[in-house]
């Protein structure tokens, strides 16, 4: 995809605004988690970016392949995930991997990885940074869209299926797009990670947390479900038909690991992030049933070219995996951010 003509003078100029601040072709901005988490980006902007990229994707206005994957072991993987996006003079790609063994085996966390930001006029690096952090915050917000136009607005009751890091972003501004929550449950397999992320963003959260004690408890009493782990290879699902009553609104972020096939296809409405990744994942395994019709894309939802939710009682599934461009939006941020206020180390390249 080619960058528009009318932006051409508008893409120098943004150039030359780095220019002022980072030798391009010279030196390049190393921006550690640490670093990256130091960027003061409010959870309104973050949400607004990512529904912004989810537009701009289906609206077919950014240049984003699917992810390729390897999977060296047993669910594990390397993604590797290029974006373009014309309209903000921003490309690169995300390195990232899974490996849930890892806190076990090595003391290191379960999901890590790079982005490389370039220079869209002349290919050269700018940046490399810490991918974890921006993907936890991107996730979350992704949910946070298909809540606003999935869900009933006026849902009380909100579940969490994973109390790691992303499960944690996920409830932290929950109730900013459910503000009439009064209950969120959580599940974990792991009951330390439950009672930590109840200890620790308990008393802020304006709605009473509750552990779960089981996938059943949780599903049964949630209007509203998301869940963030991992996405296993085969079928061993968890969570049965028989326990997703009406009106519920589901919300993934691994597929279709947890979940009977039978509830995605008698869904009311089946939407995803990309169309185009799904058919690459169903190639990977990752549905091994096949998939649902598939009603809509979340970002044609968001952008009104197609519906979201309209019966209280219809079942909706929002299956979101993830896509580069929603980082590329949030990267473009970061990066503006630490040339300008000169946070991170510069490396010679």
């Amino acid at each position: 995809m080619k960058l528009p003509q009318e932006l051409n003078q508008a893409a120098e100029e943004y150039r030359n605004w780095i220019g002022n601040y980072l030798p391009i072709g010279r030196e390049i901005i190393y921006l550690s988690q640490d670093d990256v988490k130091s960027i003061p980006l409010a959870p309104e902007k973050i949400r607004d970016l990512v529904e912004q990229s989810l537009i701009a994707y289906s609206a077919k206005k950014v240049d984003m392949p699917s992810k390729i994957a390897l999977h060296p072991l047993t669910d594990t993987f390397f993604h590797a995930m290029p974006a373009y996006v014309p309209e903000l003079f921003a490309a690169g790609i995300k390195w990232g991997s899974c490996f849930p063994e890892n806190r076990r085996q090595f003391g290191f966390p379960q999901a890590q990885g790079l982005i490389i930001y370039n220079d869209q006029l002349s290919g050269m690096p700018l940046a490399v940074m810490d991918c974890k952090y921006i993907t936890e915050i991107r996730t979350a917000a992704v949910t946070y869209t298909a809540i606003k136009y999935l869900a009933p607005q006026d849902a009380e009751t909100f579940g969490m299926i994973g109390c790691g890091v992303e499960g944690r972003q996920h409830i932290k501004n929950i109730v900013t797009v459910l503000p009439n929550l009064r209950t969120i449950y959580v599940y974990d397999i792991f009951e330390a990670a439950a009672d930590s992320l109840i200890a620790d963003l308990g008393p802020g959260i304006g709605a009473s947390i509750v552990k779960a004690a089981s996938y059943e408890e949780l599903v049964k009493n949630s209007q509203v479900i998301a869940s963030a782990t991992i996405a296993k290879e085969g079928y061993d699902p968890v969570i049965k038909d028989a326990w997703i009553g009406p009106g519920k609104t589901i919300l993934l972020c691994e597929g279709h690991t947890l979940y009977e096939d039978r509830i995605f296809k008698r869904a009311d409405k089946y939407i995803v992030d990309s169309r185009e990744q799904v058919e690459q994942f169903v190639s990977y395994g990752y549905y091994p049933f096949g998939h649902p019709a598939i009603h809509a894309e979340t970002g044609e939802v968001a952008a009104g070219k197609a519906t979201g939710r309209e019966n209280a009682g219809d079942l909706i599934v929002g299956n979101n995996f993830g896509m580069a461009v929603e980082d590329m939006f949030v990267v473009r941020a970061v990066f503006d951010y630490a040339v300008e206020h000169g946070v991170g180390i510069k490396l010679p390249l």
